[in-house]
């Protein structure tokens, strides 16, 4: 009989994480800066925590979220790839045990392009073995 996390697994789910930070190609997001949005999904098997009402059975995710702020703030790149693939890095070291893969999708609010109101959106999925 299958296990119930490989054919479905278990998902926390975190949306609308905002931060201000500097990453972007032109000179001026470097220096003046800009909101992101990020929402995540980390797969963790969740039937643990579900038993034992014990957060040390699960991924605390006051602490994902604090990974994605600080991150966005202190980390300056060219590329929001790379930014996202940054925070989804930082993100497998939170709990190597529980934590098996992230969906990072980062959104770039207000993207500095001439006639264009909408946002920039990086989906990316990663796990332990990517």
């Amino acid at each position: 009989m299958s296990n119930h996390s490989e054919i479905h697994p278990d998902r926390i789910q975190l949306r609308g994480i905002r931060s201000y930070g500097y990453t972007g190609f032109l000179a001026e997001e470097k220096v003046l800066g800009q909101w992101f949005s990020v929402d995540l999904t980390l797969d963790v098997d969740l039937q643990p925590a579900g038993q034992s009402d014990d957060l040390q059975d699960t991924v605390d995710y006051r602490a994902a979220i604090e990974i994605v702020k600080t991150t966005i703030k202190t980390e300056c790149f060219d590329l929001v790839e790379r930014l996202a693939q940054a925070i989804a890095e930082r993100l497998l070291q939170l709990d190597r045990q529980r934590l098996k893969a992230v969906n990072v999708k980062l959104t770039k609010e207000a993207a500095p392009i001439p006639d264009f109101g909408g946002e920039i959106i990086i989906d990316i999925y990663r796990t332990r073995a990517s």
